[in-house]
């Protein structure tokens, strides 16, 4: 009965987890519709949206906040460092190497988590796990070159280098916050407010300052900091910490399929047999990768 108890909590966190993956298909629809709004500019705002969304979830909660503030300050450089660490390093990637190639590489992250996970206490990665994040790459290399390839050239090294900085920093991030179940997710809020702070501060050093000039776009913003850029940040956090890691990192995949479909019914974008062929690696692969946890539960996972 404990077993059982145990795996339908693990089912219920992953599942949770998961909605930061459908959140994150949201991202570059209210990006593209917040206008020109500089990136660590946009930065700044949505991760100061979501630290107010964290704070008032948790307001009155005397408890919740005595255990946060008794949090060791390792917890704190891990957070700020995962969230503010990741999206510095992309968006300097994306200044000093193309788009595709450097989103390719930075979207390594699900594939560390899954490979990393091995080296978790408790956890075991299965031949499952591994073709499940491999298919669901492959998607992802159709969804983001359109099927046309990509040609890596030594000039953007730099860039490229930055991009896989940025995976291996959320990847680390999303593993070791594993260790640090006990903490409650509300301390996300003060890693989104660091965040809003830091990326302020690299915004007024980097960029121009440039408002949003219409209400769909401050709309857009305020999008952003609800849901991709606030609320998918504690709902990840829960399911790293509780959730079937392996499961999460392969069906993070999903997300850029997501974010294309989501612009295709915006009008935003036109659906191609690249997509098609995409949206069965990455659904494939998320399948594989959950067979233990769909089909075999309570089992014990054969490592390899």
């Amino acid at each position: 009965m404990s077993q059982a108890v145990d795996n339908n909590k693990r089912l219920v966190a992953t599942l949770v987890g998961f909605t930061a993956v459908l959140m994150w298909a949201l991202l570059a629809l209210f990006t593209a519709a917040s206008g020109s709004v500089p990136p660590l500019q946009l930065s700044a705002m949505s991760f100061a949206i979501g630290a107010v969304i964290g704070y008032a979830a948790t307001a009155g909660r005397r408890r919740e906040a005595t255990e946060v503030a008794r949090v060791p300050a390792r917890v704190y450089i891990l957070g700020i460092g995962g969230l503010f660490g990741y999206h510095f390093l992309y968006f300097t990637a994306l200044r000093h190497a193309p788009a595709v190639e450097a989103s390719l590489i930075a979207y390594l992250w699900p594939m560390l988590i899954v490979t990393g996970s091995a080296l978790m206490p408790g956890e075991r990665i299965g031949w499952h796990h591994v073709a499940g994040v491999v298919c669901g790459f492959a998607g992802t290399i159709l969804i983001v070159t359109g099927g046309d390839g990509v040609s890596f050239k030594s000039e953007f090294a730099y860039g490229y280098a930055v991009a896989l900085a940025a995976a291996f920093t959320w990847s680390s991030y999303s593993l070791l916050s594993r260790r640090f179940a006990s903490v409650p997710t509300s301390i996300v809020a003060h890693f989104c407010l660091t965040t809003a702070i830091l990326s302020g501060v690299a915004h007024l050093a980097l960029e121009t300052t440039v408002w949003p000039q219409t209400a769909l776009q401050w709309l857009a913003v305020a999008g952003l900091g609800t849901l991709p850029v606030g609320a998918a940040f504690y709902v990840w956090d829960y399911g790293v910490k509780h959730g079937d890691i392996q499961v999460l990192g392969a069906s993070s995949y999903a997300a850029p399929l997501l974010s294309t479909v989501v612009l295709i019914a915006a009008g935003q974008a036109q659906a191609t047999w690249a997509i098609g062929l995409a949206c069965l690696l990455i659904t494939g692969g998320a399948a594989i990768a959950a067979k233990d946890l769909l089909f075999k539960k309570g089992k014990r996972r054969v490592s390899v």
